[in-house]
């Protein structure tokens, strides 16, 4: 079955990496002989692998499957069914010699393992031979960093974290129920989108519409609550709307419909290479499917392995990923204190943590301020703290600096002061 699995990923991500980089052959496919050679044959021959038509007009009753499962689960079965494929006959042998001479069965047996054994190679880096491509790459990123960071549209955050890394970065924003978490993921969205870059939202919660109107206030400071009960001036949103069309990279937003209630890190790698995304966000990591999930692995486990393997995705695609995920209570002060969750606090897995490049906790206060600090950064400082003034209803944060800044103390209560009489009157409830 799992040969079946390989070859139709094959196909459908028009990809045969997965078999250059664990050194799997033809071998590896005894009853799909002539399928896994034409399609090697035509990669090798064309550059590319042959799409569904025409592989399926030389092999019309094979049945392409959905696949679903990861990687490294298809890697892992198809070699442990090869090492039985291969085991069978010398075990057989071996009965059979016990049976007239067992030295001769022991001396076969010997030989044969040392035959049986896996040769998976195992690869590394020289870091002081190859070190010039480490001063390559420093001089890339200190040359164009544009191509390497994304800015999170929140200013003075950016100057704590130095953006959102381009490759390798697994970013979690965390924080309790209502506070404001997936606005924040939103508003970054929304930035790099504007940035020019393709962006990808998975939204388990809320339609594609809902998130819609969200960018439309993050992007252009409509009423949430208008556009969402009807009030805003319809000419001048049909005006935006028009505008906003002629914009070529895209936002998509993709529902748990979208994924046939199952969202995998398979299904979104394929959703990346589909519509060419530059950022992926997650809102909501617990609606996931772990695709290692064992029977008997609790919550803990499977979050902890989803976790490793988007971090994975970030690293093989690329691109960064920012999930959202859940606190408890424990830890968390009082509403109209600013302390934010602790990483401890992270619901069901502390393993997400630690798979995280970055992990920001977030807190809404009842006088509409919005906190949040740094709680883990892999290359930089932790606990940074940034307050901003939030409206709910048109999107715009207005950072509040701190009575620790280098600024005088009047002035310092001069912009809260500004900033608060701002919103003074917005503290509807999150949409």
């Amino acid at each position: 079955m799992v040969a079946l699995q390989i070859i139709s990923k094959i196909l459908q991500t028009q990809d045969i990496s997965l078999l250059e980089e664990n050194q799997i052959t033809k071998d590896y496919f005894p009853e799909y002989q002539d399928e896994i050679e034409f399609i090697l044959n035509h990669n090798t021959e064309y550059g590319n692998v042959p799409d569904k038509a025409t592989f399926i007009a030389q092999f019309p009753d094979f049945e392409i499957v959905e696949v679903q499962e990861s990687d490294r689960y298809l890697v892992d079965t198809i070699r442990e069914e090869y090492l039985y494929y291969k085991s069978v006959p010398v075990v057989q042998q071996i009965a059979k010699l016990m049976k007239t001479d067992s030295n001769a069965a022991i001396e076969y047996m010997i030989q044969s393992i040392k035959d049986l054994q896996p040769n998976y190679s195992i690869t590394g880096v020289d870091i002081i031979q190859d070190a010039l491509n480490r001063y390559e790459q420093f001089t890339q990123v200190k040359e164009h960093q544009n191509e390497w960071f994304f800015t999170t549209g929140f200013e003075e955050l950016d100057d704590l974290i130095h953006g959102i890394q381009r490759g390798e970065e697994l970013f979690v924003l965390f924080a309790r129920t209502n506070q404001g978490k997936s606005w924040v993921l939103e508003k970054i969205c929304t930035h790099v989108w504007q940035l020019g870059f393709n962006v990808g939202y998975v939204s388990p919660e809320m339609s594609a519409n809902s998130i819609g109107y969200r960018f439309d206030t993050l992007y252009n400071q409509f009423s949430n609550k208008g556009l969402m009960w009807g009030n805003e001036d319809t000419d001048k949103y049909k005006d935006y709307i028009e505008k906003l069309k002629d914009n070529k990279h895209k936002f998509i937003v993709s529902t748990s419909m979208d994924f046939n209630r199952q969202i995998t890190v398979s299904k979104l790698k394929q959703w990346v290479k589909k519509y060419k995304l530059d950022m992926i966000a997650i809102d909501g990591i617990t609606y996931m499917s772990d695709e290692r999930y064992k029977r008997g692995d609790n919550k803990t486990t499977s979050l902890t392995n989803i976790s490793e393997d988007l971090m994975e995705l970030s690293i093989e695609l690329k691109i960064p990923v920012l999930v959202v995920v859940q606190a408890n209570r424990n830890g968390v002060s009082t509403e109209d204190s600013n302390d934010v969750p602790e990483l401890e606090s992270i619901r069901d897995s502390d393993g997400i943590a630690h798979n995280a490049s970055k992990v920001l906790s977030i807190k809404q206060t009842k006088e509409g301020t919005l906190t949040m600090q740094i709680k883990k950064q892999r290359f930089g400082a932790v606990g940074g703290k940034l307050i901003y003034q939030w409206s709910i209803d048109t999107g715009e944060f207005v950072n509040i600096p701190s009575y620790d800044d280098a600024q005088p103390k009047e002035e310092t209560e001069k912009r809260v002061k500004r900033a608060r009489e701002k919103f003074r009157n917005d503290k509807e409830d999150v949409f």
